[in-house]
């Protein structure tokens, strides 16, 4: 026995030096989880000790919580967990009288011939029930013969799936939780005998970890499962002495923190398998972040995927609780709670109340049956863990905005939907779009990136439960499902709302069909060529007041072999009833494609599609729900609009089949550019006279009448070339909307249309009718009498003169009213002119004054975090960023030479009317509008041949402004792959401008010199210039020049010789003839010879961003935007619209996840200051010395409130 031990000590020690990087994995202490009524879990050693006295002798329950805490949870089941002890009462009393359906079988071969997952899954419900319930002997009786016929099974698998370990992970993770919560009602056999079985299977997963997939494969549902029900299993026998159970819970430990790390980079909260999967896995995610923290001291609470995750279930809900986008494999709504996994982030992410709320509106509107109703097997697995995690404190609240529809970008996934979680009722309307990369993209760009050695291509993900449905889209007007996804099924792409084409020389199934890459198996086939290449992209996604653009790209999502240019769909809802597809399809010259065919699916057996046909002229299909008709019709834009084929079809999901029908329409390829529309509406709205009104190479223009009013709906399809959007729609967006009372400019806002032009029309109009009416009659009468030629006979002199006068006011009544428009007759429609002519008159002279495309600077005080604007612009095909300066992007040489700081001189509009600075002036006009040809005349410097002649004679004041010393080889070192670096970078550039000719320049400038001459820039580049002013909390500037590093950037860039220079006589003399005036006081303070960095600093930073401040109020005010550097850390999706919406060009799904990612994960670095998060930006509140920051505040107080920072309370 002695030598066994020796052994094990052995061979764990090498694990006990690896364990410390886990926080703790060995040093498992039972941790009271409640104090009051609130979880907690950061408790000291000494606590748990003292805990542990109060104990029994036995270590059990310990797994949730401990056992002075089952008091506690028997309380709260009478009082503020009433609620959810109902619904577990419920179950186990449901168990109990169906005690054949919910008892394992006697006999092994029974269990095992089925899916058994149900088992396992009922276990822990079961249990808390007889922990919460101690006098119901009969429901014990049940758990303990439940948990005896576990034990006797050899094995927990299923013989029709021999390499799947899912349920035997199941059946661990039930069989060991109910042991850890009843472990006291057991007699001392039964723990043996129960302690092996867990033992066994335990140790059976963890070998098998080794070998199959699951164990390589991260963020899935199989791998998240299984270790987690390692996790459980080591944890429980951890209790007893088990020396095996230090390696499993290490290796758990490792698997799920890699999850954890890649979850990290996933800033939507979203998975890629689809709601349901996604709350299969997020059950196992949710659990192993309380037991890591309650048992290894493990903090994933700040995780950046737990952030966001609340979403992935709010805004994926259609109206009335009860359905979700069925995107991936999927049920109607989700496999594994989602009560539980809402409870835990309100309790330990959000703590708002919000996740309370949306719990219990699940479970309110859940059906009891039914195709949404919850499966047997799953429907009360995590019931035990939404009781433990519940908090009553948090009062249940609606997000705000609850009630208004909005839309939601999951930029990461690949998704937008507008109008999720709303009640249902009429006008309440859900529309989804899917487009985006294969795993989603932050496991694509790990795939193709490779930034982490672990991750092996492909081959450690799995993303079979995807479909191929780039593209894809749903709609619910009014609630009512009107397109739907088919759900879990084979991965046909005929089974999505997507296009196929024909014929096609690769086509794998359905010939001569071929849909997207990956389709005609089981699973989506991942691993084949090119499948892991699919990256549809969401292009651009906006809503205003009651409508919403959305529009993606999938031409990657299609085999090479169709020599496909571009697959575009764009989504415009018009208003809650009305949906307008737009499909545009481009192809080379040598496709092989004639054909496309659109599919759109329904799973709702009840309201079927039938045939019908619009106006008398386009095909269509029709919905009948309870005498209100849904209706669907198509053109494109030659006018045709083929025959629909409506078909149902039957199809394997899960371990059943699944019903769906679809509407099926195919169109003729014959040009190389085909455009097809597609429109939906609800019954509550008129449609009429749809048309293509424009065929453009830029876009498509199509007009729809609407409740009598004409709508027109202009679309840019060549979505890549910014100038050709501008010019086909007048701004820089990608969709615009018109009628006679707005024009909806997506991206940018909704401008209205004075509505006097309708009015004065409208009396004009009835002046005219009435007008002729008198008339008429007039003449009636007196021609009548005078055929009578009784009319002198009749009237009298005094009437004749007075019908004689009414006639002649009549003219010149009419007169008057027809003078007053611009036609001869006001209220004529004239043959030439259209049926709102003042409306188009307006709209002509709106579009006269287009939205300039424009010119971005980015100008700051050095240390501000400028650069984070970067993954705004960058690589993106609407922009060019380039920093300035750079190794080959430099300052030209003048007679004032710009500080790498700051400086004080101030350049005004006149200097560059006046033509001063003329080198300066023709810099930068060639920089922005000579963009291509300025890159190609750089010569670019190699590593090897170091531009000596430009280092070799540096300027005087050059000279003075020395590093730290280095070594000269040490030095050259550096330069060269600098130099090398920054010349790939230009070759980069070149590149980008050269496929994106129109890209609009963004000049990051980085010194704090340029600030203060923005008039002089504004005059040089013209009205085009957008500039955009970063600033900075001073306390969090001074922190990183002082506090941050060692030696401290104040040292280490030699800040006081940079300020001295700004005062000095020749610098003065030679360019800057206006010195800022904020900047005396610095003056004043060196002239005395003021050493405290932090007072310099502050003063530096006051004189800089108040002179700033000055000098941008005489600048127009749509080329000036101040942007908090907080703002863009803190609030990045509302700052980087902002920032899109002062520029004139919407941000693109792209950008914004990039900037998420940025500024959220703790994985991106600005120079010198580390990661960047919310957390990280504020370290100067923690780490900064009070007298500093009070003396920072004393200096710049009034600034800072003018820029909306608060003091710091004392």
């Amino acid at each position: 026995m002695a030598v066994n031990w020796i052994i094990y000590c052995v061979f764990l020690l090498p694990l006990l030096a690896v364990g410390t990087a886990f926080a703790g994995v060995f040093n498992a202490t039972d941790r009271d989880v409640f104090t009051g009524d609130l979880l907690q879990v950061n408790l000291s050693q000494d606590r748990a000790n003292e805990k542990r006295k109060l104990m029994s002798a036995d270590s059990h329950p310990n797994l949730y919580f401990s056992q002075v805490d089952v008091l506690h949870l028997r309380q709260r089941a009478s009082t503020t967990h009433n609620h959810i002890f109902k619904v577990i009462r419920a179950a186990a009393l449901t168990m109990l009288s169906n005690a054949a359906f919910y008892m394992p079988p006697a006999k092994h071969e029974e269990f095992t011939s089925k899916w058994n997952e149900i088992y396992g899954n009922n276990l822990p419900p079961l249990a808390l029930y007889c922990l919460l319930s101690p006098d119901d002997s009969t429901a014990l009786q049940f758990l303990i013969k439940f948990l005896d016929r576990m034990a006797e099974y050899p094995d927990w698998k299923v013989t029709s799936a021999p390499n799947d370990e899912v349920p035997a992970a199941h059946s661990l993770t039930g069989f060991a939780t109910a042991f850890d919560f009843i472990y006291s009602y057991l007699d001392e056999q039964r723990r043996e005998v129960y302690l092996k079985k867990m033992r066994s299977e335990t140790e059976e997963l963890y070998e098998l970890s080794k070998c199959r997939a699951w164990g390589k494969q991260y963020l899935q549902n199989h791998q998240t499962t299984n270790i987690l029900a390692i996790l459980i299993g080591a944890i429980v026998l951890g209790s007893h002495g088990n020396p095996e159970s230090m390696i499993w819970k290490q290796v758990a430990v490792n698997y799920m923190e890699k999850n954890m790390f890649l979850l990290n980079h996933v800033v939507d909260g979203s998975l890629d398998e689809g709601v349901a999967y996604g709350s299969y896995t997020a059950k196992s995610i949710t659990q192993y972040v309380f037991l890591a923290e309650r048992h290894f001291n493990i903090d994933n609470l700040q995780n950046n995927w737990l952030q966001g995750h609340f979403w992935f279930y709010y805004a994926t809900l259609f109206p009335g609780f009860q359905r979700t986008i069925g995107i991936a494999d999927s049920n109607y709504n989700w496999f594994y709670g989602p009560e539980s996994q809402l409870v835990f982030l309100d309790t330990f992410v959000m703590r708002n109340g919000t996740g309370n709320w949306l719990a219990q509106q699940i479970r309110k509107h859940r059906p009891k049956d039914g195709p949404m109703g919850q499966s047997s097997a799953q429907r009360w697995a995590t019931l035990h863990t939404e009781y433990i995690w519940y908090n009553h404190h948090l009062t249940p609240q609606p997000p705000q905005d609850f009630g208004r529809a909005r839309m939601h970008i999951f930029s990461n996934w690949g998704v937008v939907t507008y109008g999720a979680g709303l009640p249902i009722g009429q006008g309440n309307t859900f529309v989804s779009f899917k487009s985006g990369k294969l795993g989603g993209r932050a496991v694509y760009d790990i795939v193709h990136d490779k930034p982490y050695s672990w991750a092996e291509s492909w081959k450690s993900f799995n993303p079979g439960h995807e479909h191929p449905d780039q593209n894809s889209f749903t709609f619910a007007p009014n609630g009512q499902v009107f397109v739907s996804e088919a759900l879990y099924g084979p991965k046909y792409t005929f089974l999505n709302n997507v296009l196929v084409f024909s014929p096609s020389p690769t086509s794998q199934c359905n010939s001569p069909w071929e849909g997207q890459l990956g389709e005609c198996a089981k699973w989506l086939r991942w691993t084949d060529k090119g499948v892991g290449d699919v990256r549809g992209e969401v292009i651009a996604a906006s809503s205003h007041m009651n409508t919403m653009f959305v529009s993606g790209e999938a031409v990657s999502a299609y085999s090479p072999a169709m020599r496909l240019k571009s697959v575009f769909r764009a989504l415009v809802l018009l208003n809650s009833q009305t949906l307008l597809v737009l499909d545009h399809v481009e192809k080379w010259d040598d496709s092989p494609v004639t054909s496309l065919s659109a599919f759109f699916h329904n799973l709702d057996i009840d309201f079927k599609y039938v045939p019908f046909r619009f106006m008398g002229r386009y095909n269509g299909a029709m919905m009948d729900v309870w005498d209100a008709h849904y209706k669907m019709f198509w053109f494109d834009s030659r006018g045709q609009s083929p025959d629909t084929r409506i078909q149902e079809a039957e199809q394997a999901a899960e371990f059943k089949k699944r019903w769906t029908q679809y509407v099926n329409v195919t169109f003729e390829m014959t040009d190389a550019v085909s455009r097809v529309a597609y429109v939906f509406h609800g019954p509550y709205v008129k449609v009429v006279s749809p048309k293509f009104i424009d065929n453009n190479k830029n876009g498509a223009k199509l007009s729809l009448t609407i409740n009598n009013t004409e709508t027109i709906i202009s679309i840019a399809t060549n979505y890549k070339d910014i100038g050709a959007r501008l010019s086909y729609l007048g701004f820089a967006g990608h969709c615009k909307v018109e009628d006679r009372n707005q024009i909806t400019r997506y991206g940018l806002g909704t401008q209205l249309i004075p509505k006097q032009i309708s009015s004065d029309n409208q009396l004009f109009d009835l002046g005219f009718t009435v007008n002729v009416v008198a008339g008429v009659v007039l003449c009636v009468v007196i021609g009548f009498l005078t055929l009578q030629r009784k009319f002198y006979g009749w009237f009298s002199r005094l009437m004749r003169y007075a019908l004689l006068s009414m006639l002649l006011l009549w003219i010149a009544a009419l007169l008057f009213v027809s003078n007053s428009c611009d036609r001869l007759l006001c209220g004529v429609k004239w043959k030439d002119a259209g049926a709102n002519s003042e409306v188009s008159k307006q709209i002509r002279l709106y579009e006269e004054s287009r939205l300039p495309l424009p010119t971005v600077l980015i100008t700051t005080l050095p240390g501000s975090g400028s650069d984070i604007l970067k993954h705004l612009f960058y690589n993106n095909s609407d922009f060019v960023y380039i920093r300035v300066p750079t190794e080959h992007v430099d300052i030209p040489e003048t007679e004032f030479e710009f500080d790498s700081l700051v400086d004080a001189c101030e350049w005004s509009r006149s200097d560059a009317m006046n033509g001063r600075f003329k080198m300066i002036h023709g810099w930068l006009h060639s920089l922005v509008y000579n963009t291509r040809m300025y890159l190609q005349n750089i010569q670019l410097a190699e590593g090897s041949r170091v531009k000596q002649a430009q280092r070799a004679g540096p300027s005087r004041d050059r000279k003075k402004r020395s590093r730290w010393r280095e070594s000269n080889s040490e030095l050259q070192g550096k330069l060269r792959a600098s130099v090398d670096r920054d010349a790939e970078y230009v070759r980069e550039i070149r590149r980008h401008v050269a496929e994106f000719p129109n890209a609009r320049v963004v000049l990051n400038m980085q010194s704090g010199s340029w600030a203060l001459k923005l008039p002089f820039i504004q005059e040089a580049v013209g009205p085009s210039l957008r500039t955009i002013y970063v600033v900075r909390d001073p306390r969090a500037w001074i922190y990183l020049m002082v506090y941050n590093s060692k030696p401290s950037l104040y040292s280490l860039k030699n800040i006081p010789q940079h300020i001295s220079l700004i005062f000095k006589e020749d610098a003065v003399s030679e360019g800057c003839q206006t010195i800022a005036p904020e900047f005396k006081t610095i003056q004043s303070l060196l002239q005395r010879s003021e050493t405290n960095p932090i007072l310099i600093l502050s003063h530096l930073w006051l004189a800089h961003t108040a002179a700033v401040l000055r000098v941008s109020e005489g600048l127009p005010e749509e080329s000036y935007l101040q942007v908090r550097f907080e703002d863009v850390v803190n609030y990045p999706q509302e700052t980087a619209e902002s920032i899109h919406t002062f520029i004139g060009i919407p941000v693109s799904p792209e950008a914004l996840n990039q900037l998420l990612f940025t500024t959220s994960t703790n994985l991106y670095n600005l120079m010198y200051e580390g990661n960047i998060s919310p957390a990280s930006i504020n370290k100067w509140r923690q780490n900064m010395p009070r007298k500093d920051v009070r003396l920072i505040e004393d200096v710049c107080g009034n600034v800072m409130k003018r820029l909306g920072y608060t003091k710091l309370a004392s």
